[in-house]
C-alpha cells in the first residue's frame, strides 16, 4: 500500500522513523504536512484529525483513544477509521506504577528538594509501602488491566469500576459506574483508565472527591475531561486529596498559568504515559496488520468507523 504519515504524529514519534518502519513492511510511504491532499494514498497514519482526511479511503489513528475523531462524519464519508488499542498496557502500567511509588516513598518531594540542594528527610509517617494498600481502577480495558497486573504483583488489594459486571481475575469487587463513590471510598489510589465518552465526561466530580479518603491519590492516564477540573482544584486546595498525578489534561499543552502547576503534591506529565522506544514498531505493526486486511477485502481489526 501507499501510505501517508501525517506530521501530527511527531507528538509521539518522529514521522520519518514510523515511515521507515512501514517501509520495512513493504509499504510505500511519504511524510505529509497538515492540510496536504491525501487523495493519492491508500491510507493515512495520524495522531490528529483534520478535515482533509475524509478524502482518504482509510485513516489510522495512532492513539488508543479516538474521542477527537468525529466517527459519524467518517462513516458518512465512507472513510474507514481504525485506532491503536492494546499496545499501551505495558507503558501506561509502568507509568502508573511509577506515580504510585513516587507518592508512597516521597520520591517526588526529594526530587524537588534536590534542586535546592536541601537535605531534608521527611517524617517516617509520611511514607508507606504499596503492599497491602487498596487501589480502585476505573476502567478495566487494556490500560486498566496493565495497571491491574502490576498492582497485583505488588500485593495490593484491587477493586474496579466497569460497565459490565463480569468478574476479572485479581479484582476483588467490581462496581458499576453508578456506585463509583462506594468504589473509591476505601482506596489509597484511584486510577482512571476509561475512554472519554458522554458517560465518562466529568465522571470524577465533587461527589467522588468527597467520597475519597483524605490520604488518597488520584491518577489520571485516561482523558482530562473525565475529571471535573474545578472539583479537582477544590479537592487539592482543601486537602480532600493527598495528591494527584495527571498525564491527561483538558487543555494540552497545559497552560503555563494553570493552577495545577503550583501544587507540590501534584505530578504533571505531558500526556507521555504511553511513550516508549518501541512505539514506532508497535504502531507500524498495527497499521500493517490493518493494511493487509483492507487489501484483502476483509473487515479491518480495531475499526471504530
Amino acid at each position: 500500500m501507499e501510505l501517508a504519515v501525517h506530521e501530527s504524529i511527531s507528538f509521539s514519534v518522529p514521522p520519518d522513523r514510523l515511515a521507515a518502519q512501514l517501509e520495512r513492511r513493504g509499504h510505500e510511504t511519504k511524510c505529509i504536512g497538515s492540510g496536504e491532499s491525501v487523495t493519492s494514498y491508500d491510507g493515512v497514519v495520524t495522531f490528529d484529525h483534520e478535515e482533509t482526511l475524509y478524502d482518504a479511503p482509510w485513516v489510522h489513528c495512532v492513539r488508543a483513544g479516538y474521542d477527537e475523531f468525529p466517527r459519524e462524519s467518517y462513516a458518512d464519508s465512507s472513510t474507514i477509521l481504525t485506532h491503536s488499542p492494546g499496545i499501551h498496557a505495558t507503558t501506561v502500567g509502568d507509568t502508573v506504577l511509577g506515580f504510585m511509588l513516587q507518592f508512597a516513598r516521597n520520591l517526588h518531594t526529594y526530587r524537588d528538594l534536590q534542586h535546592d540542594g536541601a537535605w531534608a528527610p521527611q517524617s517516617y509517617d509520611d511514607s508507606f509501602t504499596l503492599d497491602g494498600e487498596r487501589i480502585t481502577i476505573v476502567g478495566l480495558g487494556t490500560l486498566g488491566r496493565g495497571v491491574l497486573r502490576r498492582a497485583d504483583r505488588l500485593g495490593m488489594h484491587i477493586d474496579g469500576v466497569r460497565r459490565r459486571p463480569q468478574p476479572v481475575e485479581g479484582v476483588e469487587t467490581i462496581y458499576p459506574p453508578a456506585e463509583i463513590e462506594a468504589a473509591v471510598a476505601e482506596s489509597r489510589f484511584v486510577v482512571l483508565c476509561v475512554p472519554l465518552t458522554d458517560d465518562t465526561r466529568e465522571l470524577i466530580d465533587a461527589s467522588v472527591f468527597s467520597a475519597m479518603a483524605e490520604d488518597a491519590y488520584l491518577i489520571n492516564v485516561a482523558r482530562g475531561d473525565v475529571v471535573a477540573q474545578d472539583a479537582l482544584l477544590t479537592a487539592l486546595e482543601t486537602g480532600q486529596l493527598a495528591g494527584a498525578a495527571i498525564d491527561a489534561h483538558s487543555q494540552e499543552p497545559l497552560p503555563a498559568d494553570d493552577p495545577l502547576w503550583s501544587f507540590e503534591n501534584v505530578i504533571i506529565t505531558p500526556h507521555a504515559a504511553s511513550l516508549s522506544e518501541t512505539y514506532p514498531e508497535e504502531i507500524a505493526r498495527l497499521a500493517d496488520r490493518t493494511a493487509q486486511r483492507i487489501a484483502a477485502g476483509k473487515e479491518p481489526f480495531d475499526r471504530v468507523a
